[in-house]
């Protein structure tokens, strides 16, 4: 099987594939890293917001979220079933976003924040460490930006 990666607003996603997206996110985020929280934050739906996902005979494996913000674009919700890590699927999910955030505005920064022990995989995407540790339900994160070109 071959992988096919899609990009789209939520209100163009069927809702089969939203509901494998939003079920993979909780199955990363809430189960599997143990973070009660609110992942329907209302983000998705915002005007410009855009998901990412992967899919593999109709399993959703990774997805991430652009949104836009004020001076600057967001990748965030970057989430990769367990079975479909160690593939390389997660990076070309965080290759296609940042491709996408140049399209959108390459002359803004794109900000994410990080699990820590996630800081040097996503350097490898040119984002730097932008700031203090800081704590999101539990799990130590860091402020990460990569500037434009």
């Amino acid at each position: 099987m071959s992988i096919q990666h899609h990009r789209a607003a939520v209100a163009d996603i069927a809702p089969e594939t939203l509901y494998r997206i939003l079920h993979l996110r909780v199955a990363v985020f809430v189960v599997e890293q143990e973070a009660a929280y609110d992942d329907l934050d209302g983000r998705d739906i915002e005007p410009g917001a855009e998901l990412l996902w992967a899919e593999e005979a109709g399993a959703v494996l990774s997805t991430a979220r652009i949104l836009r913000e004020p001076g600057a674009l967001r990748i965030g919700r970057v989430a990769t079933a367990a079975e479909a890590r160690s593939r390389g699927v997660a990076s070309a999910i965080m290759r296609a976003a940042v491709e996408r955030c140049l399209e959108l505005d390459a002359a803004l920064p794109i900000l994410l924040g990080a699990q820590e022990h996630l800081v040097d995989w996503y350097a490898r995407f040119g984002f730097a460490v932008d700031g203090e540790r800081y704590l999101e339900d539990g799990i130590p994160h860091r402020p990460m930006r990569r500037l434009p070109a």
